[in-house]
């Protein structure tokens, strides 16, 4: 709700992708042209038991790899996209898995102090890898398939070896949402 005692939003700068905004005292950054991203929690039922897909790549601004949930960007190259079918899309490009299908589990946001975007969480089932994924070209993503008993020591062991965690990760270790 905007009254007069509201400060007015003033965009600090624009980007392709991301727009410095400031209102009143307070800076933050929010997605350019309504951009969204999607989020998957990618769980594999396999003989050898239920595994999460995980994506490991080099991020800019931690000048570092993380290790995160596969995920991207709604909207970017066609307005108008479904998060779903983002989803879809992000997950077999990043990882290589085609997914049966989608469960939305909601919308979050990242880092409300600092960030606007906000993300929509789906769980991704029926799991077929059909090629060895990486991402699209420039992306290098390492493709990482882990056992969800051993979820808490994989990512201990990949901090310890001086990852960046994706705080998207808590979801995984105790929220409920890997069940079906």
């Amino acid at each position: 709700m905007t009254d007069s005692t509201t400060p007015t939003e003033e965009i600090m700068w624009a980007g392709k992708y991301i727009t410095a905004k400031r209102k009143g005292p307070w800076e933050y950054v929010s997605r350019s042209r309504g951009i969204r991203a999607a989020v998957i929690l990618a769980i594999e039922d396999a003989d050898d038991g239920r595994h999460i897909i995980l994506v490991e790549q080099f991020r800019v601004p931690l000048d570092r790899i993380c290790l995160e949930l596969p995920a991207g960007l709604v909207g970017d190259d066609s307005a108008g996209e479904d998060a779903s079918t983002a989803a879809l899309r992000e997950l077999e490009e990043e990882t290589g898995y085609r997914a049966a299908r989608m469960t939305d589990l909601g919308d979050y946001h990242s880092s409300p102090g600092m960030v606007s975007e906000s993300f929509t969480l789906f769980r991704a089932e029926g799991l077929v890898r059909v090629h060895d994924g990486g991402g699209i070209a420039g992306e290098n993503i390492t493709v990482r398939r882990v056992p969800l008993a051993t979820l808490p020591a994989f990512v201990a062991e990949r901090r310890e070896e001086g990852l960046a965690i994706d705080v998207k990760l808590l979801v995984t270790l105790g929220s409920g949402m890997v069940a079906a």
